[in-house]
């Protein structure tokens, strides 16, 4: 009997359908293996799952091997030819597996009559989920068809299993004996904390995940006797208004919003959530107690889980309780989101962040540090947030009101009427300081010098201020977010209609692409690699890409197509070295080529450049700005490499000094090395927009800045009040300046800032 791997293809997608109608998973993993053995003729077939915290696989179905395997054969990333395949990423098909060195034997389940052996690892993008294997008697039994046959499958299987270990958490995970719950903070405490994004933010705490909290709002003992066919209109009422939810955030962000609302779907239509609902229901409990009852149990199983991955699902379920209660109670739909609400959470994705301003937060509190990309999310989405210390997170009570000072990281908890109007006030001074209609088409210097203000770009939605604001171009597009919030890499066509988006929106004005930054603590949930012990000095920015060429190389030929017709450079992150850049620039030009072979419009005048945010680029700027088109100085990780400080370390923030003398020289040399070879700088990061430091950084000769745009009427003001000849004065008295006190001392006696606020 041939073997029938289409048919296999089939049969398996059909499979992943019942998944999605919510079969039993266990069930539907051992159909799957009893299916792919059949069809390829396979004497064994197997599925192992990867448990991520432990660094091991596990067997969870077979058919061919003892039963009493499942469960207790269990491997070692890069254990035995599966372990292998999994650690190394790749499928490996052994002839003869007793005569492989990898080969591990497992007494008493009768692998060892098997010789043939293709283990396949289930991936999601680059993150490890499990492994396929099929085994099988006779020796060299398998072709490289069998090979790509049982990639697709096991391609298509990540998601099943990703579920499988999503909801399997409720029904075999024993739930261990709540914390102590700690004493509440008194109304009228004020906490302080640090400033993530600025703004301020009044509303009702609201605990995600806290072990004290109610999970799901209370039933009301007046409430009306309602049934499971009431139940089952509001579960189809709440499926609708989470498409609808998806649609329009979808339309709004359709860079990063890609499926965010997923999950709640997959909950929602899970015969053991909504069936246990209906069969407390039939049972004699309230209907709104009964959603209580399994929502609180699914929150607290998640909520202690040692999986991110599933901690990560407990928003969603809680959320998803509220709406079918509301639902249930035809409570007004507008309700049904988390307006007038600060949402305090211990650890926020950036998926997180996008789904909560979609249903209209207020503000967050986060008690794990603020990850640089959770910021900049918030920040381009105008939400405040505030990172505050566990302790102080545990002991607000779930409906106090607060009103969140993003800009000094303050919070007041039932604020006075003395505290409110002074807010008010501020709010207003903001908006006034902030008013676009005071920025001018061009930016000039007390003494006539122009200077141009460039838009930093995270979000398509930032476009709108960038316009707004007279951006006269986009100095740093962080390519990262659409792959940040995502499950798995965009294809090269998905990154092209992002970018072409934005080029086409900017209007022929040049736009700066940043290849793909991620590492250190800007992570893809789907990208796994080995541990590292310092993620920042680790495999990040430039160093992924030149791994992954595969993923470089399709961001680099959406990059150039987007820009087809217009003025638009790609700048690289991270470089360390000419030789970094150098095979960067080689790989673009491969892109080129191929590009230019099969006729696809691109623009072959597209600039290369350079950031510069590591000591070992500093020391090469000359040679880098020989070889690039342009330099770009990206203050923060400069700051934070030349000076050892994670940034995002509360514990040394405060040794994070844009004033060091060792940085005011850094970027003065980078500067000089642009200008010798008549090459294009720009500066971009906090820095860019620094009041204090804005006329050095005028005064070294840099006369591009690229920003957050929403400062863009503060520094043109600032800007318009400075003399080139006074800031050449301050830079070179700084650059002779030695110590940080000194520095300090300085700047205070020329009272830089002069009359304009923060």
């Amino acid at each position: 009997m041939k073997k029938r791997n289409v048919d296999l293809v089939c049969d398996i997608a059909e499979l992943m359908s019942l998944a999605e109608e919510g079969q039993d998973r266990k069930v539907l993993l051992q159909n799957v293996v009893t299916t792919v053995a059949k069809h390829m003729q396979a004497d064994v077939c197997s599925i192992y799952i990867y448990d991520e915290e432990n660094r091991r696989l596990s067997l969870r179905a077979t058919q061919g091997l003892d039963a009493s395997a499942i469960g207790n054969v269990t491997l070692g990333l890069g254990e035995g030819i599966t372990g292998r395949a999994v650690r190394e990423l790749r499928p490996i098909c052994v002839g003869a597996a007793s005569k492989s060195s990898a080969y591990k034997f497992f007494p008493g389940i009768h692998e060892e009559e098997y010789e043939a052996f293709l283990a396949v690892p289930i991936l999601r993008g680059l993150r490890r989920i499990g492994a396929l294997v099929v085994q099988a008697r006779e020796v060299n039994y398998f072709t490289p068809n069998d090979v790509k046959a049982l990639r697709a499958i096991a391609a298509q299987l990540a998601t099943m299993i990703e579920n499988v270990q999503l909801l399997s958490e409720v029904r075999d995970r024993a739930v261990e004996s709540a914390a102590p719950v700690p004493k509440k903070m008194d109304r009228g405490a004020i906490i302080r904390g640090r400033s993530a994004s600025t703004g301020t933010a009044r509303g009702r705490a609201c605990a995600l995940g806290s072990n004290d909290a109610e999970a799901c709002m209370l039933p009301d003992p007046e409430a009306p006797p309602l049934t499971v066919d009431d139940l089952e209109k509001a579960v189809e009422k709440t499926m609708t208004q989470i498409d609808e939810l998806q649609r329009q955030t979808t339309a709004d962000l359709a860079d990063v919003a890609v499926l965010i609302f997923s999950a709640h779907q997959l909950i929602l239509e899970d015969r053991q959530f909504t069936g246990r609902i209906a069969d407390l229901i039939k049972d004699g409990t309230p209907a709104v107690k009964a959603i209580a009852t399994v929502v609180n149990e699914y929150v607290e199983v998640f909520s202690r889980s040692k999986m991110p991955m599933i901690r990560e699902k407990v928003l969603d379920v809680k959320d998803l309780g509220n709406r079918l209660t509301r639902n249930l109670l035809n409570k007004a739909s507008d309700a049904c989101d988390y307006r007038g609400q600060i949402i305090i959470a211990h650890e926020m994705l950036p998926s997180d962040i996008l789904k909560l301003s979609a249903e209209n937060v207020e503000g967050f509190l986060v008690s794990s540090g603020v990850t640089s990309h959770n910021a900049i999310i918030s920040r381009s989405l105008g939400i405040p947030m505030v990172a505050i210390s566990r302790e102080d997170a545990d002991r607000i009570e779930d409906g106090t009101e607060m009103l969140m000072d993003g800009e000094q990281g303050i919070v007041y908890l039932d604020p006075s009427d003395a505290v409110r109007r002074k807010y008010t006030e501020l709010d207003e001074a903001w908006k006034a300081l902030h008013d676009a209609s005071d920025v001018k088409e061009q930016t000039l210097t007390k003494c006539g010098e122009r200077v141009r203000i460039y838009a930093n770009i995270n979000l398509l939605s930032d476009l709108k201020p960038a316009r707004k604001f007279k951006a006269e171009g986009v100095g740093l597009y962080r390519s990262e977010f659409p792959f940040i919030v995502r499950t798995d890499f965009p294809t090269e066509d998905e990154q092209y209609l992002i970018y072409k988006k934005l080029v086409d929106q900017m209007e022929g004005k040049t736009v700066t692409f940043r290849t793909l930054d991620i590492g250190g603590d800007k992570m893809l949930s789907y990208y796994s690699s080995v541990d590292e012990a310092n993620p920042f000095l680790g495999m990040r920015a430039i160093r992924f890409s030149l791994q992954n060429k595969d993923i470089f190389s399709e961001q680099l030929r959406a990059f150039l197509r987007a820009g087809a017709e217009s003025r638009t450079r790609i700048m690289f992150p991270l470089i360390s070295s000419v030789d970094d850049f150098v095979a960067a620039r080689s790989i673009v030009h491969e892109c080129m080529d191929e590009l230019e072979k099969n006729g696809v419009p691109f623009n072959r005048k597209t600039e290369l450049g350079v950031m510069v945010e590591l000591p070992s680029a500093v020391e090469v700027a000359d040679e880098l700005a020989f070889e690039s088109d342009f330099l770009s100085i990206g203050s923060n990780d400069l700051i934070q490499y030349m000076l050892a400080v994670d940034r995002t370390n509360e514990k040394v923030s405060n040794l994070y000094l844009a004033h060091h003398p060792a940085i005011l020289r850094a970027i003065n040399r980078v500067v000089a090395a642009a200008q010798t070879h008549g090459k294009d700088v720009s500066i971009c990061g906090d820095l860019s927009a620094n009041k204090r430091m804005l006329p050095f950084l005028l005064g070294v000769g840099l006369r591009k800045f690229s920003i957050d745009i929403v400062n863009a009427p503060t520094v043109q003001r600032l800007v318009a009040s400075t003399n080139l000849a006074d800031a050449e004065e301050i830079a070179n008295h700084l650059l002779d300046m030695g110590r940080i006190s000194e520095i300090e001392a300085y700047l205070l006696e020329r009272d830089l800032v002069g009359d304009v606020q923060a």
